[in-house]
């Protein structure tokens, strides 16, 4: 133990049932190395960042050594991988230290990820190289300051080893941060081993840590489903609304919480195309940008199928009920997405004018390989240049990216749509500034993640640093800062991704 490092661990996991998990050390590390703390997480936290940049809290970051009040385990779970039945996965190279009520009121586990073998490496290593915990950190960050349910990094470091895959890499781990790391796939483990009295206190602990409401409900289970389903379709709905590809959908990577989580062979779209996959190891495109509502469907079906017996002993009747609240995942992912897109291009009221009108958009988009984040970003510059003197000092992206010139009959539409002839000047600009808080300048660009992994395997953490900061604040254009906003250029693009196990 080390009680130099005080974590307000407050663990209860490890109550709900032992079937749950596997209690596990981490393995030690060589010469372990800081790479960074995320400071403003470990507030959050009530965790000392200083602690954590000293000797003694790299140990605990590295696994060497165990701070009190922590428990380590893995937990084990199933899943549907590439929509194949794997009916035992688990934390193969992932150890949760415990978990921590925060300043905000909500309880997150610290999981350290790369720490060593556990029960369900399957012969894995149970290591990381420093390329993914890098990627990790970087896209898991961003996504938090876009605003999307996603898992955190509280820390990375290097483990002064090497680690085999088709070259030897060096090793890191990453502090990962989540209101819960409880799968679809942790349902399914249960469920289809009939161990009913685990799945009810598994169902229950959800209920308590994340959708207490539904231990109101007549039905708390089927109240449970349907709060899940509506937290990943607004999920899935964000995703689709910046162009992010998880890459890997699997069910064991789908939280219930509703957050995003394994940022493995993950991407943000460049070139708007709906089928874009950038996983190396999607080889049928099963988890492109355009398949990842309907797949978040199919895997929560599967979720429902879980939680049958626990819903109503008449499986007939139970499957009715589970079914009401599975058909809703269409309809409230369409409401989010909708109320995202309209707002991107300005419109504060949903409509079918303007649902039709981002339809359009993007189809031009799409005919022309236009940038998915520039293009939005674009259309508010234009709307300040075209109608607002003081909009002329605050071009940024319009000067850097130019549209199709097909575009112009679509935004004749868009300023009708908007009745741009009836407002003032300051409307317009209201308009244009509210354009600009949900349309980033700045995203994880595939090419830039690349170029800070490179420049980390060959000893250079700088560009990461750089990387992490520029992203910190995506929405505020900064001249200086020009690089990080535009594509890749040819010979700089990144076509595929790799999940680093």
């Amino acid at each position: 133990m080390n009680p130099a490092v005080k974590i307000p661990f407050d663990n209860t996991y490890l109550n709900v049932a032992d079937a749950l998990f596997s209690k596990q050390l981490p393995t030690a590390v060589e010469h372990p190395g800081l790479i960074r703390i995320n400071e403003a997480l470990a507030e959050l936290l009530f965790i000392d960042p200083e602690q954590l940049r000293g000797a003694e809290g790299v140990a605990v970051l590295a696994g060497n050594a165990i701070p009190a009040g922590a428990e380590p385990i893995a937990t084990v779970y199933a899943g549907h991988q590439f929509g194949n039945w794997n009916p035992q996965l688990g934390d193969g190279r992932a150890i949760l230290l415990g978990e921590v009520v925060a300043k905000d009121g909500y309880r997150y586990d610290l999981q350290l990820k790369g720490a060593g073998q556990t029960p369900y490496s399957r012969m894995g290593d149970g290591r990381s190289p420093l390329g993914p915990v890098l990627r990790e950190y970087i896209v898991s960050e961003a996504m938090a300051v876009l605003g999307v349910p996603t898992t955190r990094s509280l820390a990375a470091v290097t483990t002064g080893e090497k680690v085999a895959r088709d070259q030897f890499l060096p090793g890191a781990i990453l502090t990962r941060v989540a209101r819960s790391h409880i799968r679809v796939g942790t349902f399914q483990y249960f469920s289809a081993r009939q161990d009913l009295d685990s799945l009810t206190r598994l169902a229950d602990h959800v209920i308590s840590r994340h959708y207490p409401e539904a231990g109101q409900a007549a039905n708390p289970y089927v109240s449970l489903l349907s709060q899940v389903v509506e937290a990943q379709a607004k999920l899935i709905a964000q995703w689709q609304s910046i162009g992010f590809i998880h890459g890997v959908m699997n069910t064991d990577n789908m939280l219930v919480s509703g957050e995003t989580v394994d940022y493995g062979p993950c991407a943000f779209m460049e070139n708007y195309d709906p089928e874009t996959v950038f996983s190396s190891i999607d080889h049928a495109g099963r988890y492109a940008y355009s398949n990842q509502p309907p797949i978040a469907h199919w895997n929560l079906a599967w979720l429902a199928q879980s939680l049958l017996p626990l819903v109503d002993s008449d499986e007939t009747k139970a499957i009715q009920l589970v079914q009401e609240a599975l058909d809703n995942f269409k309809e409230q992912f369409l409401y989010h997405y909708n109320q995202r897109m309209c707002a991107k291009i300005g419109v504060a009221q949903v409509s079918e004018e303007a649902n039709e009108l981002v339809a359009e958009l993007l189809a031009i988009m799409a005919k022309h390989q236009v940038d998915f984040t520039l293009g939005f970003r674009v259309l508010a510059e234009w709307l300040f240049w075209d109608r607002t003197e003081q909009g002329k000092s605050a071009i940024d992206a319009a000067s850097l990216y130019t549209l199709p010139d097909e575009m112009q009959g679509w935004v004749r539409r868009w300023h009708e749509l908007l009745a741009l002839t009836q407002r003032t000047a300051e409307d317009i600009a209201a308009i244009a500034r509210g354009m600009h808080a949900c349309n980033p300048v700045f995203i994880p660009r595939n090419h830039q993640i690349e170029f800070a992994i490179q420049a980390g395997n060959a000893g250079d953490l700088e560009p990461f640093h750089r990387l992490v900061e520029v992203l910190s604040t995506p929405f505020e254009f900064d001249a200086q800062k020009l690089d990080y906003a535009m594509p890749a250029t040819p010979d700089q693009r990144v076509l595929r991704t790799f999940c680093g196990t």
